[in-house]
């Protein structure tokens, strides 16, 4: 016979709740550990005084009863392990594990019995259903009615509320069934019932969750929290720990406690109540007790009369009442020295504690991790800024934390912590050989290799090749931030001097010179951007060669089909990450190979480059050629168009003498000649329009403006 028996997975009956936990069975007594809030139930084999064996909704279960009246039970075992349960209780305990099935006839009517803390309703022999009094959180009386109602359980989708038991009366005097009945509840029930002096009270604590400022009034068995708007009735069996926490200013502390099952307000639960203190605040305490009740009920702990800061006094007090220790930070320091690290959890920023069993994290909203219940913790590149990082942690459950903006120089202490408290670290392989410096830090995620990220360095760098051909054909031209009142002054300026030029140039239409400048502006900055849109087109050439590919890529595109068939129905962003995980996996050997396929097509390439350099060239220089001959024949249209002008302008000079000529003298034969010359310039006048009709080049509009 094995001295130690251990179940996993067992189910637990408390308050209602059915969580998860371990349970061991030794020769010294029963230990269990619920896997969900980590509390344990140690039963000592010398209190043990009855074993119950019956059939439940989850397969079979055991209750145990105690001497002093706990009852503890356990759901989730097989048939098939009864024999060996039987065997090791008669062997260890030396009790026979009686068996006892449950009454399912279905009647609601039978007798009431209190054994220690539980409310069994039996019909006959045999139990109906059974009620752990410590649920009951109200008893209530009537004529011949009684009913109890009960806490809420958090944990159940649905939960039972409230029972009433109809009492008949009964022909004994002096005797009230009802009240009887009452009594036998109330004496074991988690009732909460604010009667008599509290031991003590804390005057306007300032509380940050639930937030506002309350007093806390301290009860035997309960702690009260009263404050403006609502009230909390705390009972010190739902405190499952106490932590004392530094704030990283060092002028404050955070009291934390613990609770399970949450208080409650509406649909809001409060898993943790979390007050702040000032370090500098001190206070007198007088215990509403005299000093041998002290001396018999906390054995030293307290003493009547007490002084100090008050965050010692409120958790020294608590420590008594709970019976818990105070979990305070370990050997933990950060950069700063202070015993925390600044980062933000969800929407809030606020401080994580690295404790020596767990993390927890203040305050928005509080965050308890036990290292047991950890899977693996992973050190990420923080979103916003290469200057922090992310701390991520994820449970055996599934459930994950991440705590972002960490300042970068917090890295080293806390990878060390984590690190001595032999959790298991992701990325650890990149991580054990980096030093603090910022640029080694800043590849801390490339152990594992990013798909998107090679194909954007590959895109980075062709328009970086782009953007340095555009520039290069493009002169000294540069961007111009986009300033529209500046724009604006701009085209003012230039239309305003063009007009004045225009108007001073003497001649006899004012109006038509005003207008000539104006449109000619207008083209002149109707140009520029189009030039610039042509000179832009002209560094992306369709024809010019492809880039090769990087290994990976080659790899990937060669093995895309691959990992498709292998893993049917699997998204981009998942195939871009499994090929990561592939081809960081896959052995040196076979990357050569791919390397090489790479370094051939680089060498394609740069062949394929220099053909197109030169075919470019000479396109180039035929295009020179081309823009040379095509200025010359504008130079030449321009001279001609220039002698005519001046031709013009002399026979023009030859009118005036001519028409006072003729307002002298009245003969024939000098009208004639003048009719005749005055046609022969009109006949000059329409060639010199005809050619000045053709459209003007660039440097004819502009010598026109100026």
């Amino acid at each position: 016979m094995a001295d130690t028996l251990e179940f996993n997975e067992i189910y637990q009956e408390v308050k209602g709740s059915m969580n998860d936990g371990r349970l061991r069975l030794s020769r010294q007594g029963v230990i269990f550990k619920n896997s969900k809030t980590g509390k344990v139930d140690n039963i000592q084999a010398s209190e043990l005084a009855e074993g119950v064996w019956r059939r439940v909704a989850l397969g079979h279960g055991l209750k145990l009863l105690t001497k002093n009246g706990h009852v503890y039970k356990y759901d989730g075992f097989r048939e098939s392990e009864f024999d060996k349960l039987s065997d090791f209780f008669k062997a260890h305990y030396r009790l026979e594990l009686a068996e006892k099935d449950l009454c399912v006839k279905g009647w609601n009517w039978g007798t009431v019995r209190f054994g220690g803390q539980l409310l069994s309703f039996d019909i006959g022999e045999q139990p109906v259903f059974e009620i752990p009094l410590s649920n009951v959180s109200q008893c209530t009386t009537g004529k011949n009615e009684v009913t109890l109602e009960f806490h809420q359980n958090d944990d159940a989708e649905v939960s039972l509320m409230e029972v009433r038991f109809y009492v008949p009366p009964t022909q004994e005097d002096g005797v009230d069934p009802v009240e009887a009945f009452a009594q036998n509840v109330l004496s074991k029930a988690d009732v909460i019932q604010a009667t008599g002096d509290a031991i003590c009270i804390f005057r306007e604590l300032q509380c940050l969750t639930p937030r506002g400022r309350y007093d806390i009034r301290i009860y035997p068995t309960f702690l009260h929290l009263h404050g403006k708007t609502f009230d909390y009735k705390i009972p010190y069996t739902t405190v499952l720990r106490l932590f004392l926490l530094p704030h990283k200013d060092q002028r404050q502390m955070f009291f934390v406690i613990s609770l399970d099952p949450p208080i409650k307000q509406g649909q809001t639960r409060y898993h943790f109540l979390i007050l702040l203190f000032s370090k500098d605040e001190d206070i007198s305490l007088t215990l509403n007790m005299n000093e041998e009740e002290v001396e018999k009920r906390f054995e030293g702990r307290l003493t009547k009369n007490m002084s100090g800061s008050l965050y010692e006094m409120v958790s020294r007090v608590m420590k008594a009442l709970v019976n818990r220790k105070i979990t305070v930070p370990g050997n933990f320091q950060g950069h700063s020295g202070a015993q925390c690290i600044t980062c933000s959890y969800k929407a809030s920023s606020g401080l994580l504690y690295p404790l020596e069993r767990g993390f927890i994290y203040v305050h928005k909203p509080p965050v308890h991790i036990r290292f047991d219940e950890i899977s693996f913790v992973n050190f990420a590149r923080g979103t916003t800024t290469t200057r922090s990082f992310d701390f991520e942690i994820e449970t055996k459950q599934g459930t994950q934390y991440t705590f972002s903006s960490i300042e970068r120089e917090e890295y080293g202490k806390l990878f060390d912590f984590v690190n001595a408290k032999k959790l298991n670290i992701k990325n650890r392989g990149l991580k054990e050989g980096m030093k603090q410096s910022y640029d080694e830090y800043a590849d801390s995620d490339e152990d594992q290799h990013d798909a998107y990220l090679e194909r954007m360095k590959e895109e980075g760098k062709i328009r970086e090749e782009n953007a340095n051909d555009s520039s290069d054909g493009s002169g000294e031209e540069t961007d111009e931030s986009f300033n529209p009142g500046e724009e604006d002054d701009d085209v003012a300026e230039e239309f305003d001097s063009n007009a004045s030029a225009s108007s001073s140039s003497g001649d006899g239409d004012s109006d038509r010179d005003e207008k000539k400048p104006a449109k000619k502006a207008k083209i002149v900055k109707d140009r520029k951007p189009r030039k610039k849109q042509l000179e832009s087109k002209k560094g992306k050439d369709p024809n010019a060669p492809k880039r090769p590919m990087s290994a990976y890529m080659l790899w990937l595109n060669a093995n895309r089909e691959k990992i498709k068939s292998d893993h049917p129905g699997i998204s981009i962003t998942d195939l871009s990450k499994k090929a990561g995980e592939l081809w960081k996996a896959m052995s040196k050997e076979k990357k050569e190979e791919w390397d090489r396929k790479a370094e051939d097509a680089r060498r394609d390439y740069e062949k394929a480059m220099k053909e197109y350099s030169v075919g470019s060239k000479s396109e180039s220089s035929k295009m020179e050629r081309s823009k040379k001959k095509k200025k010359k024949q504008e130079k030449q249209m321009k001279g001609k168009v220039e002698k005519k002008g001046a031709a013009s302008k002399s026979l023009s000079s030859t009118k005036s003498p001519a028409k006072n000529m003729s307002e002298s003298f009245k003969s024939k034969e000098f009208v004639s000649s003048d009719e005749s010359s005055s046609a022969e310039s009109k006949k000059e006048d329409s060639e010199e329009e005809g050619v000045a009709s053709l459209p003007p080049s660039s440097e004819e509009s502009a010598s026109g403006s100026d």
